[in-house]
């Protein structure tokens, strides 16, 4: 497999943050008015997630760090990493705006050991649409177990395998399975302009590589780095339209699909646990 995937991506990435940051959809403009204002996606988290305050944790793929900045205003010491310079530009202007106290660091996700130090972390926080840029969810869990100290956790949320194998709904509104659930070497390779959230910008990057990874497949991952599987939830709904004209907004800025959509997992939240080391038997005393 070429490596051409990163600067392709990067690219898209790049142009993107911009856009992303001053449009609506990332609600800026709130976290500047509300200091108590956080994420919506971080906020559909929370009866899973728990109290991270005193946490220090790391976001990986953290794009202009709204969900890294919501983090932190819930008590966590975050510290946010993604690839994008674009995109960690405004994730740091948005911390110095809001006096968040938030580090922001740029490097792929693989190399992530390589810039912060490893087994430190009491949370490793992955959000919404990042696992698709990556080619190996194995090498993604290694980077996960090195990053977390013993009895940390991963905390994940993320677009669910079934959904990103759907093609577009056709005009009746049936699903079809048309693309790839389960892992491939090779990526599928899109054309498309635009971007998931509001704005008139035209965009000239356009080419992306992606992956499916399917969900046995993202816990066996864990598993076999140690970890311990503590939550699996799957969801009925994401926070982006993922079918415009198909679907029906709900309380909190989430989507589903409109006609029957018990038939379709939108996403899932995994939790895992890095175990703490076992303390030494005790030798028997003698008679």
């Amino acid at each position: 497999m070429d490596d051409d995937y990163r600067t392709l991506n990067r690219l898209s990435w790049d142009e993107r943050a911009p856009a992303h940051a001053a449009s609506p959809g990332y609600g800026l403009d709130r976290f500047r008015a509300d200091p108590g204002f956080i994420s919506d996606v971080v906020r559909f988290d929370l009866p899973l997630l728990g109290d991270v305050n005193g946490l220090r944790g790391v976001h990986l793929q953290c794009h202009i760090g709204t969900d890294t900045i919501s983090l932190s205003r819930l008590g966590a010491r975050m510290t946010g990493l993604d690839f994008s310079s674009a995109a960690l530009e405004q994730a740091t202007r948005l911390s110095e705006e809001l006096g968040a106290g938030v580090d922001f660091v740029e490097a792929e996700v693989y190399d992530a050991t390589d810039v912060l130090p490893a087994g430190e972390f009491d949370l490793v926080f992955t959000g919404i649409g990042a696992l698709c840029w990556l080619p190996s969810v194995s090498r993604w869990a290694d980077v996960v177990q090195r990053l977390l100290k013993p009895g940390g956790r991963l905390f994940i949320r993320e677009g669910h395998q079934m959904m990103w194998a759907l093609a577009d709904p056709l005009p009746e509104g049936r699903l079809e399975v048309e693309l790839p659930y389960f892992e491939l070497e090779e990526p599928l390779v899109w054309d498309e302009g635009g971007t998931y959230v509001e704005t008139d910008v035209e965009f000239q990057h356009n080419v992306t590589k992606e992956w499916n990874h399917g969900l046995g497949e993202i816990v066996t991952a864990l598993l076999d780095q140690g970890l311990v599987l503590e939550t699996l939830v799957e969801h009925d709904s994401v926070p982006w339209d993922a079918f415009p004209g198909h679907t029906e907004e709900l309380p909190g800025g989430e989507h589903r699909i409109k006609d029957r959509p018990w038939r379709l997992p939108h996403s899932y939240t995994i939790s895992a646990m890095k175990p703490r080391p076992s303390a030494p038997a005790r030798p028997a005393r003698s008679r």
